[in-house]
């Protein structure tokens, strides 16, 4: 079926070839069917030269962890597809000693100035060094992004518990219980203040409310614990029922978030938008992503009265997979489609999504290891010894050598009086024979279907004649 979507994709790049060119690095086939050398090189100069005139400055910032890796594939992605965004690229890290003051005013001047950004996870570290609000808080405090926006929609190909799920996550993320106030009163007792103002609890209802008119959706659910926290949750719910009489269309329905976790485990069909404070909404994200795929398929998005910042919808830095390249690229790479369609980029952003999820679907890049690879992973702890390299060829290694290929004090064949270290050897032997998919073999497939649709064609489709921000 995808060869039969890529001979149609050929056909119609050729039949309009007088009006668009085709970018592909197998350009000998392309010259010989739609025009010659010497017309697609200086076609292909002066496309690039008017890309970087009209190109859209966006900051990126890779973050910690799988996101450096994750960005290279969003920016190799773009570059296929000459998409008109001209990066601008930050670090801003707690962890890699790339934190200070004037890094982050650097970070703020770049995206007030361009108004768009692209992120990683800044990952937080839970050690108190004098400062508790970290530069990920800080930052979007200052740029006052109070709406976390989280899409949460199953992508066949994804074998899950759920099928066809769509539903949306609304946040405020600038108050709640991550307001970072927090003191020892007296010795041994820690007071850590949640933050509620009816200011803000009723503009991210009104967000919510007003973004469910835009996408035609028909329920907004409040999620709260008013019952107990019956000043702090219980303004909030007051804000959202009184939002929530100006939009008589509108279903609208209130959930305890104990009850909501239940809920959307057991039957998530049942919500459409859901609201709710700070805490409350991380905790959802990451439940609702894991019921589509995990962390690595579901993309996110901030925004405040003038930014619009796009990142992964669970922030995950994921940092025991850096350089194994076995990171999802999918929710990355989603999110950057979204913000291509924020900047009027309806044909790349649509191209981009729709590639992605066509490799997904068509199944080339499997999930049959992953089970495998996370067990390898669960008994590569030090006590163990890492996992040996994939490949059958391994396996006798593994029978000698219960620690791993670095060697350990074990004797041979310890393994038999080793029960755990034997359980190690049966993942290992299933990890050689059925290897887990990576983020290489996924781009590989991507760029495939990048190519074979087309995407880097220039003309009515839209290409970088965007229609501005």
């Amino acid at each position: 079926m995808a060869a039969l979507i890529g001979v149609r994709c050929l056909t119609r790049a050729c039949a309009s070839v007088s009006q668009a060119l085709v970018a592909a690095p197998n350009s000998g086939a392309w010259r010989n069917l739609c025009t010659s050398a010497v017309a697609h090189a200086a076609s292909r100069s002066q496309a690039e030269d008017m890309r970087v005139e009209g190109a859209f400055p966006v900051t990126m910032l890779p973050g910690d962890g799988v996101g450096p890796e994750l960005m290279h594939a969003v920016k190799e992605v773009f570059k296929a597809a000459s998409v008109p965004v001209e990066f601008q690229e930050h670090h801003l890290s707690e962890v890699q000693n790339m934190a200070s003051e004037e890094k982050l005013e650097q970070v703020l001047s770049s995206m007030k100035e361009n108004k768009v950004a692209i992120i990683g996870k800044i990952h937080t570290p839970m050690e108190y060094k004098g400062e508790l609000a970290s530069y990920d808080m800080r930052l979007r405090r200052k740029l006052d992004l109070f709406a976390n926006v989280v899409h949460v929609k199953s992508l066949p190909g994804y074998k899950t518990r759920h099928n066809n799920l769509d539903l949306v996550i609304i946040r405020e993320q600038t108050e709640g219980e991550y307001s970072s106030l927090e003191h020892e009163s007296a010795r041994g007792v820690i007071e850590c203040l949640k933050i509620v103002t009816r200011t803000k609890s009723q503009r991210i209802a009104k967000f919510a409310f007003d973004y469910a008119t835009k996408k035609g959706r028909g329920k907004v659910t409040a999620v709260h614990k008013a019952n107990i926290m019956k000043l702090g949750d219980g303004l909030f719910l007051q804000c959202c029922e009184e939002v929530a009489e100006l939009y008589p269309k509108i279903k609208f329905e209130t959930m305890i978030i104990d009850n909501c976790c239940m809920q959307l485990v057991q039957n998530p069909y049942q919500f459409d938008v859901l609201v709710m404070p700070n805490l409350y909404g991380n905790i959802i994200d990451n439940l609702a992503a894991g019921l589509v795929g995990g962390a690595g398929v579901v993309p996110g998005e901030s925004y405040s009265a003038e930014y619009a910042v796009f990142e992964t919808g669970a922030r995950h830095p994921f940092a025991q997979a850096v350089g194994r390249n076995i990171a999802n690229p999918t929710a990355m790479l989603l999110s950057a489609s979204n913000m291509l369609r924020h900047l009027n980029l309806e044909y790349h952003s649509n191209m981009i999504a729709d590639a992605v999820k066509k490799v997904i679907k068509v199944g080339k890049v499997s999930q049959e290891g992953c089970g495998f690879r996370a067990l390898a992973l669960l008994f590569g702890e030090p006590e163990l010894g890492p996992p040996f390299p994939r490949g059958p060829q391994n396996i006798f290694c593994s029978l000698i050598f219960p620690c791993g290929s670095q060697g350990c004090s074990s004797p041979p064949f310890s393994w038999l009086f080793h029960p755990l270290a034997l359980l190690r050897l049966l993942v290992t032997v299933c990890y050689s024979l059925f290897p887990a998919p990576s983020v290489g073999s996924f781009m590989a497939v991507l760029m495939q279907h990048l190519r074979l649709s087309g995407l880097s064609v220039r003309g009515e489709h839209g290409g970088w004649r965007s229609r501005g921000r």
